[in-house]
């Protein structure tokens, strides 16, 4: 590199790169395509650390700094933190609806909206359902027949207040309670 480091290992930056879903691991932004940073300047701790890296798009990795208005490395470590929590708690499909639901109460949509999923969904939701963040609710519409079986068109759920809590938490990098 042109300041005389190292290059970022392929594998480390792999690392950092899926912890993150090729995605900037700011909360409120999740944008692509990003840059690996160092948390603590490399100009400080001259290495490359799993634990001092993340990714962040090149606006947020723009914004990186100690002034106000800027994403300071407090809150960087946050983000971090809180990827480890997500990553080793809930599956994709988890982690895609907790986003989304960030994007819709950051909109402005009232934390007691309702979230339609196709029958069966409750298996991908259950790490959700048992931490008691996501309820489902009784579903009064259409029903399909299939096997012999009747089955509702869909499976209607709600974040609980322990549930939008946490998505709160999540969105505005505060520490998740890995519990």
């Amino acid at each position: 590199m042109a300041d005389g480091r190292p290059a970022i290992p392929a594998e480390l930056r792999r690392r950092v790169l899926v912890e993150a879903g090729h995605r900037c691991a700011v909360p409120a932004c999740r944008q692509h395509p990003v840059e690996i940073e160092h948390i603590e300047d490399w100009a400080k701790v001259q290495t490359h650390e799993f634990e001092n890296l993340i990714a962040l798009c090149p606006t947020c990795h723009a914004r990186k700094g100690d002034r106000p208005g800027q994403i300071d490395r407090k809150s960087l470590r946050l983000y971090k933190a809180n990827l480890a929590v997500m990553n080793s708690r809930y599956g994709d499909v988890e982690r895609r609806l907790i986003e989304a639901f960030a994007a819709k109460l950051a909109a402005g949509a009232a934390p007691g909206d309702q979230i339609a999923m196709g029958p069966g969904s409750e298996i991908s939701l259950w790490y959700l359902i048992r931490d008691g963040y996501l309820k489902q609710l009784p579903w009064t519409g259409g029903r399909i027949v299939s096997g012999g079986a009747t089955l509702p068109v869909a499976e209607i759920y709600q974040f609980t207040p322990a549930g939008v809590e946490f998505v709160q938490q999540w969105a505005d990098a505060q520490p998740l309670d890995p519990e």
